[in-house]
């Protein structure tokens, strides 16, 4: 057997910087600006070509409540949530932060004080991570699409993005995560990202980056879908709560506590975080179907917490109707989100079985003949409706041999 590679020491520096992250396992996304005065999606101004002269009067009637984001970050906090990030800028330019860069922000105009200043604040008293959404493209910035062909104000712009970047690293103490977006319309080079990242680097040597400014950097971003990066490389999917990130009350497809859960057991069989996403309301409310949902994750997950934060070590699986499974070592955890009643039966599971148990619960009758287990004896009725996990103790790795598909094989058809 080769010996495992060793790490070199920026890998290292890596690691170190994301093990609190990769332990997370579950964040608040918050998409918050002018936009949500219109409540029709954080695109608006570009999908309904709304004139900037025109937009640019949201900036003053905007009137926030204040300290919204205490609600925000204690709904976080009860919904078993670990970090938050929010939007500081988004593509519409309009900053939700004091930057003397411009006096478009939330600062100067409508709000009258600093919006991110009072999210860092209550994140931080909740004792949640803080994370910054900062935008690179910008629509209200006069060299913002001009600098792809005019060189001097693609030097003007970048010195305007790298400016207001290093505001963020600069004027709220220690941030732990930036999520860039959108790196339309220049190339990584022309962004200068490396620069940029090494500058919000020296300002923040523990922060993580995301992959958007082009570079690489620490964790990918797979956005509305759920696909783990490759070779064991960070991960984050960031999921809306509808189908819209900003305030958008006509998008009623609201996500149930069910959906919420099943994708928390997918990131967490693949190793990465879930990123939700909350549009507020002008105001700042949070839009009660998001509230009710997440009250109800957070009690699931205080009854089955562990075997979505602990529970990351890599298994192939097979497809069933009943649940799937997460992984802790020689632990199953078998999420069974279609409760069949009284006796659950799961095919493929070829290593000795040692015990069964409904997590926090009673052990419970099980047999085990070849690569089929049954267990008997259980409820009726589901523990949880949302989702009842089984605790499955093993001698050894568990493995299970995924099988052909079509026809019944009494040898695994994809064994080497």
């Amino acid at each position: 057997m080769s010996e495992e590679r060793q790490l070199t020491p920026e890998e290292q520096d890596r690691e170190r910087r994301l093990k609190w992250f990769r332990e997370a396992r579950f964040g608040m996304f918050i998409h918050w600006g002018l936009y949500s005065q219109l409540g029709r999606h954080e695109w608006v101004m570009n999908r309904e070509r709304i004139p900037v002269e025109e937009y640019e009067k949201l900036a003053d009637t905007w009137k926030p409540k204040p300290n919204a984001a205490r609600d925000w970050a204690k709904l976080a906090k009860a919904a078993g949530m670990r970090y938050m990030v929010m939007t500081t800028k988004h593509h519409e330019g309009f900053c939700l932060f004091d930057s003397k860069l411009t006096d478009y922000n939330a600062a100067k105009r409508g709000p009258g004080r600093d919006l991110v200043a009072e999210y860092v604040e209550a994140a931080r008293a909740e004792g949640l991570r803080v994370g910054f959404y900062y935008s690179l493209m910008d629509w209200h910035h006069p060299d913002g699409a001009r600098c792809k062909k005019d060189e001097a104000a693609r030097r003007r712009f970048v010195d305007y993005i790298h400016g207001q970047v290093r505001e963020l690293c600069t004027n709220y103490g220690k941030i732990d995560i930036m999520w860039y977006d959108v790196n339309w319309p220049l190339s990584v080079e022309e962004w200068e990202a490396a620069k940029m990242n090494a500058m919000v680097r020296q300002l923040q040597p523990d922060i993580i980056i995301n992959n958007r400014s082009g570079l690489p950097e620490d964790f990918g971003t797979p956005e509305q879908h759920i696909t783990p990066e490759r070779g064991g490389r960070m991960w984050e999917a960031c999921m809306t709560f509808n189908e819209s990130w900003g305030y958008t009350p006509i998008d009623t497809r609201w996500k149930d506590a069910w959906t919420v859960v099943s994708m928390l057991r997918q990131v967490a069989a693949g190793g990465g975080n879930l990123l939700l996403n909350i549009g507020p309301a002008p105001d700042g409310s949070v839009p009660e179907p998001c509230e009710k949902v997440l009250l109800e994750v957070g009690e699931w997950l205080k009854q089955y917490g562990p075997s979505v934060y602990e529970a990351t070590d890599p298994m192939q699986q097979e497809w069933q109707i009943t649940g799937a499974f997460t992984r802790k070592g020689d632990t199953l955890y078998f999420h069974c989100n279609r409760w069949p009643g009284s006796e659950l039966a799961i095919g493929g599971l070829v290593c000795k079985i040692l015990e069964v148990r409904l997590m926090g619960g009673p052990k419970v009758e099980f047999s085990q003949v070849r690569d089929r287990l049954v267990i008997r004896g259980l409820p009726e009725k589901a523990p949880n409706p949302i989702s009842t996990v089984l605790e499955l103790k093993f001698e050894g790795e568990p493995r299970q041999v995924l099988g052909a598909g079509c026809v019944l094989l009494d040898e695994d058809p994809w064994a080497e």
